[in-house]
């Protein structure tokens, strides 16, 4: 509802008291770090999408939308790890621009 209205500041508010009752739950931290995200509070974002990775490091979302953070940053570096993990995990193409091998200096297969 608040999400098709573009009312971000008014989800993240309604959110974040969701969170502070139930911070272990997943769904409320993605959908408040999307309304953090979509209302520019980037630092926000960031920490949310950082704690449902620590609670579910295998989310995909939080990875792609963690990168795409990031990115909005100013922080291409820090994203693409990010982006290519939710990539690897969804089983979707790599973005544009995102180098699919190891990055310098790491040992392994290119």
């Amino acid at each position: 509802m608040f999400f098709d209205a573009q009312e971000y500041m008014t989800a993240a508010r309604i959110l974040g008291g969701l969170v502070e009752e139930a911070p272990e739950q997943i769904a409320p931290r993605l959908l408040l770090a999307r309304a953090y995200y979509h209302s520019a509070r980037l630092s926000k974002a960031e920490a949310e999408l950082r704690a449902v990775l620590e609670l579910s490091p295998v989310e995909h979302y939080a990875r792609l939308m963690l990168g795409r953070t990031l990115e909005r940053q100013g922080r291409p570096e820090d994203a693409a790890p990010h982006l290519r993990m939710a990539a690897a995990m969804s089983g979707d193409l790599l973005p544009e621009g995102i180098p699919a091998g190891r990055p310098e200096g790491v040992p392994g297969r290119q």
